[in-house]
């Protein structure tokens, strides 16, 4: 399926973990030492970066997010979603003047005259792009290969093969974390963090998760740590007195902490201790960044979203404290799948999405480290053009946003898709499946190497760090002989 090389994971897994033996020189040979010191040459970390995943669960509809403003194009997409007369909004069209406040005026104008406008709601990010600090990337979705519409449509999977399970909520939010469908346990986030470990005097706080298990945190080696918008999870047992007795607590302590001649048991009191111990260095570093003081403070209420990036932001803050130069994370949004009430529930979600994200800027900006964190928007797919009645049905590329200081903002990004549903063989629904899926033009591999080589992958002929991390990316770019499809996208300084 050409989904996975195992070859690549499992030589630089190995080498990676060699690496963070204490005695590699001593117990490895000559060759594999050489081979271990120029997997961490290659990636070396002498000052902070980090990249924080902001996943959209449900399947952003990305038509009434990035819209068609320029009247042309508006009046295709006020058509096929049922806008009301005089380019006002209707059906699951949004109203043209209401969009004029989140015009996106890019700093080179689309060819066409085409124009485009955030929802109505997200005025903080429709501000940022206008500022260079955000950057669209159009119609990106996962792809294996290349595809043409003819392609996609054709019976030869052999060549042309498809993404695994199209359409389907937790086989694609898999497959943008991880290349691989639902059940996958690696994810590109995670490789990323596999490369990172070295430079971090804390291996733990390498890839940290504020919204749950992800796939995308998982590494070969590198583990998501868990954490919750309050702070680090702590064991209750251990933290406060049990039955209001401190002698229980003291009990319960060394029972979930010591040495144990059974290995399963020592293990499990070994993670224990680890976590009791990570729990006591996060707490620690977050207690001089508390929520009260500035940036923090200005986050806005009542959004998950904000309360989750604010969570990163004071941990970004206390990164010498927690000895990081690289760190990955991962924040979320749900309710996006939207069948039903499509006008009456993205535009708030949105809104949040735009609060929390604007905040978090501006709170990097404080920090004096926008040029060193790097936000990006993910979703399960992108959404039908074609309205169901109330709302819009599953699809596949989609339209994303990149939020940071090292962004090439006022700009967007790859192949602007026609305003049609895909109805005919005509040359401008090339990118069109159906009721106006979008046939991404761009890859998930591509978008995640633009930020990965920003981050510190190597990319030199002759590195298989990229290829390890995406393995579909052997497929794309001027290597593959396809340069129309390139590796960097460019969004990136």
């Amino acid at each position: 399926m050409h989904l996975l090389q195992p070859h690549l994971h499992t030589r630089r897994a190995f080498l990676r973990r060699a690496g963070h033996l204490a005695f590699t020189g001593a117990a490895l040979p000559t060759a594999l030492n050489l081979a271990a010191m120029g997997e961490a040459a290659a990636f070396n970390a002498t000052d902070y970066k980090a990249l924080v995943c902001v996943f959209l669960y449900g399947g952003n509809d990305y038509a009434n997010t990035v819209v068609p403003y320029d009247n042309a194009n508006y009046d295709l997409y006020s058509t096929i979603r049922q806008g009301g007369v005089g380019r006002t909004a209707g059906g699951i069209a949004l109203g043209q003047a209401a969009m004029t406040p989140t015009l996106l005026t890019p700093s080179t104008a689309l060819a066409g005259g085409a124009q485009y406008a955030l929802n109505p709601t997200m005025t903080g990010l429709a501000a940022l792009f206008n500022a260079g600090k955000t950057a669209v990337q159009l119609n990106v979705g996962p792809l294996v290969v290349p595809l043409t519409k003819a392609q996609y449509s054709g019976s030869d999977r052999t060549t042309y093969p498809l993404p695994p399970k199209l359409f389907s909520h937790n086989d694609q939010q898999s497959i943008w974390q991880s290349s691989s469908p639902e059940g996958s346990t690696i994810g590109w986030g995670g490789n990323l963090g596999d490369l990172a470990l070295t430079s971090n005097a804390n291996s733990l706080f390498t890839c940290i998760s504020v919204t749950g298990n992800a796939v995308f945190l998982s590494g070969d080696t590198a583990l998501s740590y868990q954490m919750s918008t309050s702070g680090a999870v702590k064991i209750n047992s251990v933290a406060s007195n049990v039955y209001n007795s401190t002698t229980v607590k003291s009990a319960m302590s060394q029972l979930v902490q010591q040495a144990r001649s059974h290995v399963l048991e020592n293990e499990y009191n070994r993670i224990t201790t680890r976590a009791i111990g990570a729990e006591g260095s996060v707490s620690g570093a977050l207690a001089g960044y508390p929520t009260t003081s500035a940036p923090f403070n200005a986050f806005p209420t009542g959004n998950s979203l904000a309360d989750q990036l604010k969570m990163v932001a004071r941990l970004i803050a206390a990164r010498s404290s927690l000895g990081a130069a690289r760190q990955v994370f991962f924040v979320s949004i749900g309710g996006f799948d939207l069948h039903d009430n499509l006008i009456a529930q993205q535009g708030p979600l949105l809104g949040k999405v735009s609060d929390a994200m604007t905040a978090f800027y501006n709170a990097t900006v404080a920090l004096g480290v926008d040029s060193k964190v790097t936000a990006f928007t993910t979703s399960d797919f992108g959404r039908t053009l074609a309205s169901n009645g109330d709302g819009s049905d599953h699809g596949w590329g989609s339209h994303h946003l990149v939020v940071g200081g090292a962004v090439k903002g006022a700009a967007f990004y790859g192949t602007p898709p026609p305003v049609s549903v895909g109805s005919t063989s005509a040359p401008q629904d090339q990118w069109h499946v159906g009721q106006g899926r979008l046939l991404p033009s761009t890859s998930v591999d591509q978008y995640a190497a633009t930020l990965g080589q920003w981050f510190g992958v190597n990319t030199a002929a002759g590195s298989n760090e990229m290829a390890g991390i995406l393995p579909n990316l052997r497929h794309f770019g001027v290597a593959a002989g396809r340069p129309d499809y390139p590796t960097d996208l460019g969004f990136m300084a």
